[in-house]
């Protein structure tokens, strides 16, 4: 069944992956548009088709979202393993960093704890089967097409997830606004698993009780709490900063 991405980065970031593209749709007068070049450079170098269309098409397809006047119909996507994330780090002679999501909701947030995750540098992604948002053509362009140069696992099951991550020696630690560590406090080299919850709950109960830490953000403000992609972001960088040191020594 085919899928569809759209918007002019998403596309193209989609073009450099190694998700399958079946034709590009373009909006009537697109083709001169200098932002649409490298869509077609790359496209004509992959061989895949291009067609015009008219922008009520687009509109349609999209259903009514943002396309900036292109679309591409790929395929389905394909959903990693943990064994296929654990082994990618190994392959990069890494340890293995994960980030594991508690039931996002909103397509959002979720594009833009994707968007991060890649930047920082994350082997793969965890996300629910159930209740929780899908890697869709929104969360595709609210991660700026990062999701498609990301290994992402769906799993039924997060607490059977982490311990089967424990088994492998990696380092699960939860983002909750309860904990008595504070995020910089902690350390989060070596293998980890950051699991970052919902917007409303936060880390559900079976799921932080798995956790071998909890860490927080600290709150000088009025505000209780953070945005889940703002936090999960935060301490993604945390994270990095703290494994990019020990790189270098």
């Amino acid at each position: 069944m085919p899928d569809y991405v759209w918007g002019r980065n998403p596309i193209l970031e989609t073009l450099r992956s190694t998700r399958q593209i079946k034709r590009i749709l373009l909006a009537d007068g697109q083709r001169d548009a200098p932002a649409i070049a490298a869509i077609l450079q790359e496209a004509e170098r992959r061989h895949i088709p291009i067609e015009n269309v008219s922008r009520q098409r687009l509109d349609q397809l999209s259903q009514g979202a943002v396309h900036q006047g292109c679309l591409a119909v790929v395929e389905e996507r394909k959903y990693a393993t943990l064994e296929q994330i654990l082994t990618y780090a190994g392959q990069k002679d890494e340890d293995p960093f994960l980030l594991i999501l508690d039931a996002i909701q909103d397509v959002n947030n979720l594009g833009s704890l994707l968007r991060s995750a890649e930047a920082v540098g994350v082997h793969g992604v965890v996300i629910p089967l159930h209740h929780a948002a899908e890697v869709n053509a929104t969360v595709v362009k609210t991660s700026a097409g990062a999701s498609e140069h990301l290994l992402i696992a769906q799993e039924t099951n997060l607490t059977r997830t982490i311990d089967f991550l424990k088994k492998q020696n990696v380092w699960v630690i939860g983002l909750d606004s309860e904990a008595k560590t504070e995020y910089d406090r902690a350390d989060l080299t070596g293998p980890l698993a950051l699991v970052v919850g919902s917007e409303g709950r936060g880390i559900s109960r079976l799921v932080r009780e798995h956790c071998d830490l909890l860490i927080k953000l600290p709150m000088r403000g009025h505000v209780a709490s953070l945005n889940a992609a703002v936090a999960g972001s935060i301490a993604l960088y945390e994270a990095l900063r703290q494994r990019s040191g020990k790189s270098t020594k």
